[in-house]
């Protein structure tokens, strides 16, 4: 009997010292950006009826210069695939869609979600922080899912990512500020 309760009292108190999971909320990259552009495509997949936009931001110490190249060491925060209703980013939230949704499914694209991001082949797709050293890429972190908050002034991310253990992770960056407008397609 007195082993029944010593083998009980082991398992109880290894129970009692298990958390529930909760991920990690990561500061290596910056919390807060400086700069941010918002990327005009428009009308860009035939198959969907909605506008796309992209979300660059750049953190102290990294800028754009005229040919809108990276200059200086920081970070570059970047979502593409935004799915607007009309041709510019709207206020309210957006939410990313999971991997298999909008990859070739145009019925599961609507406005106000945005593609996860992805690596395929060492190059990022999607969403993701790049590091920069003199205006050289020195790493790469694809961001998994995730949501944002446009209030017009600013924009508040909830992003999600696996580091080189494999845990998630949770990255609480935020951009207070104008979105400066740029095409991509129209020659300056």
């Amino acid at each position: 009997m007195k082993k029944v309760l010593y083998l009980l009292s082991i398992i109880a108190f290894a129970l009692s010292s298990c958390k529930p999971f909760t991920p990690a909320v990561r500061q290596e990259f910056p919390v807060k950006y400086d700069l941010a552009y918002q990327e005009i495509y428009g009308h860009f997949y035939d198959s969907v009826p909605y506008a796309v936009v992209a979300l660059d931001l750049y953190s102290e110490g990294l800028t754009l210069n005229k040919d809108h190249k990276m200059e200086g060491s920081g970070y570059n925060l970047y979502l593409s695939d935004i799915f607007v209703p009309d041709s510019l980013l709207e206020e309210g939230e957006y939410t990313s869609l999971s991997l298999g949704e909008g990859r070739g499914e145009a019925s599961t694209i609507h406005p106000f979600t945005f593609l996860a991001g992805r690596d395929y082949e060492g190059t990022p797709h999607g969403m993701y922080i790049l590091s920069i050293g003199d205006g050289k890429v020195a790493s790469i972190q694809v961001l998994d899912s995730g949501s944002f908050v446009y209030r017009g002034d600013s924009l508040l991310f909830t992003l999600y990512y696996r580091n080189s253990r494999g845990e998630k992770c949770t990255y609480l960056p935020v951009f207070g500020g104008s979105l400066l407008p740029y095409n991509p397609n129209q020659k300056p």
